[in-house]
């Protein structure tokens, strides 16, 4: 699982990983569930068919005390703007309008909550505290457990131990209690599919996994499910299909960029990198993330040169793998934008042989959100 000498972190979900006989593998500096006994594909199949109860624990959970307006001007996205109990997925940028990470912002009456990647949560921090000082409180949620549970069954099982849960509308939030543990719920998720994301004490969240693994239609799945829920979904993962050099506008996220902005003069806006962000907003980038679907079952992975019909170099592979919902290879990648419209022929070359593929529109599997 490690090598020698090497120290991983363990969430507080890791005697129950163990317990359910999970495959365990380094990710972003802890040992993580990939898969369970039943395998990736069933536990995929499983959370679109029903619900799949993920272990994101390792993600960082950030509580923002003070102005709103601090924390808007390091994003693109309206801050100010958020309802209590609204949530808002967003983007830190840097001068040169690239992606830092991205982050889910949730405002509630006395502070907000962020979410950021496992990876990068040290430095998100570190970033956030030394841009905005002495402007808020800052606190790394250490003590907290975060769980996503993903599926069309994920709905019911929330009315039966969370009502306020289940009232809930895609991208809120709610302070509640489930078995008599006090939650911060969600309803989101990185799947494509209604669910809820359930922020608990680290204390309590073995007793909060069983409770939900004990609900009818409810199993464990691990990351690799997750990421292939994801790719299916067309939805971007930080450091992988976004990262520094990456804008808002090639990953196709100007939907993220605040409305205010855009139809605004630049100087209104204060965010890092707003000249090309917006720039790009408005009169588009030099390329773009499209879905690539494989005409073949041989799967392409992230890293592969994509070339036009004269076998020039266009782009290149961020994701890949299988989508057992689809029972076929997908992949997502950047090419040049005269190349993005779907129905565009491109071609790969796998293990000295090259395959083509056709430029898709994303996402793969449609999502399923539950929207007022």
């Amino acid at each position: 699982m490690s090598a020698p000498g090497q120290s991983l972190k363990q969430t507080p979900l890791y005697n129950l990983h163990v317990q359910l006989g999970a495959r365990l593998v380094p990710f972003a500096g802890y040992a993580m569930p990939v898969q369970y006994a039943g395998g990736i594909k069933h536990e995929h199949l499983h959370t679109r068919s029903h619900a799949g109860l993920f272990d994101v624990s390792h993600m960082g959970q950030v509580s923002l005390r003070g102005e709103p307006g601090a924390l808007e001007r390091l994003v693109p996205g309206d801050v100010v703007g958020l309802a209590s109990g609204q949530q808002r997925y967003s983007l830190l940028t840097n001068e040169a309008g690239g992606i830092i990470d991205d982050l889910m912002i949730t405002r509630f009456a006395d502070r907000l909550h962020l979410v950021v990647n496992a990876a990068y949560k040290h430095s998100d921090f570190e970033h956030l505290q030394r841009a905005l000082g002495d402007a808020v409180e800052l606190t790394m949620q250490d003590d907290q457990a975060l769980l996503a549970l993903q599926g069309p069954a994920a709905a019911g099982v929330m009315a039966a131990l969370c009502p306020a849960a289940a009232a809930l509308n895609f991208m809120q939030g709610c302070r509640s209690a489930i078995g008599g543990m006090a939650v911060l719920v969600h309803r989101c998720g990185y799947t494509g599919e209604d669910g809820f994301e359930i922020a608990v004490a680290a204390a309590a969240a073995e007793d909060l996994a069983r409770l939900l693994l004990a609900q009818p239609g409810v199993e464990p799945c691990g990351l690799g499910a997750r990421d292939s829920l994801r790719l299916e979904a067309g939805l971007c993962l930080s450091g992988t299909d976004i990262d520094a050099t990456t804008s808002p506008a090639e990953a196709g996220l100007n939907w993220t960029i605040a409305r205010k902005y855009l139809g605004a003069a630049p100087h209104a806006a204060h965010f890092p990198g707003h000249l090309r962000i917006l720039d790009e907003a408005r009169h588009g980038a030099a390329r773009a993330r499209v879905g690539l679907a494989m005409r073949g079952r041989v799967p392409v992975r992230a890293g592969a040169e994509l070339h036009d019909a004269s076998g020039r170099v266009v782009g290149r592979v961020t994701s890949g793998g299988f989508g057992p919902t689809l029972d076929a290879p997908v992949a997502m990648g950047y090419v040049e934008r005269a190349l993005a419209t779907p129905g565009t022929t491109l071609t790969v070359t796998i293990r000295d042989t090259r395959h083509e593929l056709d430029v898709v529109a994303l996402p793969f599997v449609p999502h399923r959100y539950k929207r007022a």
